[in-house]
């Protein structure tokens, strides 16, 4: 009977203490450097916000991040890494719309789902889609080239950082609402597609605001109108497309920051909160609208549902589109 009672002790005493353990080790989290994966190169965008974010919740908790740009195929080799690390809140990826909820149905070879091989911790931006045309071009307005297209179908060239990316879709989503049939030319990313935009080898260009603020700025390339549902902070005098006259046409690139799915519930929380009380900085803010982007605050619940939500509704976008890659 003693043994017995001996045994029961310990195994109870082995069942309550475990948890303990673990709550304890999550407590001291993190005791070692932060990996945040930056699925493009440097220099872009996504690397831009990736390292502000990361240097500003460093100042204010001591934390090391160690940032790690992994490009390749459309930022979904990025992605792919962290969906295979472990979930100990010690890798992270600053993900976007277009690797996680576009690239699913886009290449043939990416297998992960988002709501599933992820978590959400926090939004961090949004950045609007311009439409925008050389400071030569004949096209004053959008209606310009909604009259000129409708006269001339597929006479009018668009450039695009590439088939199948958000901006390409979103210039598709704009021709069938205006109903017009415009020429697409695919590009190898936004700079070639910028530079013969402005030499006006082709009529229009489709790119994010922080690719052509600065040749906009410049009065090298003028912008028509932005794609997104609410004028762009960085250029507040150039129209929405739906203001433009075309409704149901609001498409825009947002920015996050992930773990991989399993990531302990309190990590994952500790990360957004002190993601956001960032975000929530005059400065910050600052600098982030003075990379053409538009910080947005989120619960780590409400940008999870933003995620799950578009992850289902651009599958018949790409779908209807036609696009396809390996």
């Amino acid at each position: 009977m003693l043994k017995a009672m001996l045994a029961a002790m310990l195994v109870t005493c082995g069942l309550t203490t475990t948890p303990v353990h673990a709550q304890s080790a999550h407590a001291q989290w993190p005791t070692k450097p932060i990996r945040l994966v930056i699925p493009f190169p440097p220099g872009g965008g996504t690397d831009i916000l990736a390292r502000l974010v990361a240097n500003q919740v460093s100042q204010d908790t001591k934390w090391t991040f160690v940032p790690d740009n992994k490009p390749g195929a459309g930022g979904t080799l990025g992605i792919a890494e962290i969906v295979r690390a472990a979930p100990t809140g010690y890798e992270l990826v600053m993900g976007q719309k277009d690797n996680l909820v576009v690239a699913p149905w886009l290449y043939k070879s990416v297998s992960y789902v988002p709501g599933r091989d992820l978590v959400a911790i926090s939004h961090v931006a949004y950045t609007p889609i311009a439409i925008v045309t050389s400071a030569n071009s004949r096209f004053k307005t959008l209606a310009d080239v909604v009259a000129a297209a409708k006269a001339h179908p597929e006479s009018i060239k668009y450039g695009s950082p590439g088939n199948g990316t958000t901006i390409h879709l979103a210039a598709e989503i704009f021709s069938q609402a205006a109903g017009i049939k415009l020429l697409h030319v695919p590009y190898k990313g936004s700079n070639a597609a910028m530079m013969d935009a402005m030499a006006g080898n082709v009529d229009l260009m489709v790119a994010s605001v922080p690719s052509a603020l600065a040749q906009v700025k410049a009065g090298k390339l003028r912008a028509l109108a932005v794609t997104s549902a609410t004028r762009s902070t960085s250029l507040p005098n150039v129209p929405t497309v739906a203001e433009s006259g075309y409704k149901n046409v609001d498409v825009s690139t947002w920015y996050g920051i992930f773990a991989p799915a399993k990531t302990p519930a309190d990590v994952v929380e500790r990360i957004g909160t002190e993601v956001n009380k960032v975000l929530a900085k005059p400065d910050v803010i600052r600098a982030i609208h003075e990379q053409g982007a538009e910080p947005k605050l989120m619960t780590a619940q409400q940008f999870s549902d933003l995620v799950t939500s578009e992850y289902k509704a651009w599958k018949p976008i790409v779908e209807r589109s036609g696009a396809k890659l390996e």
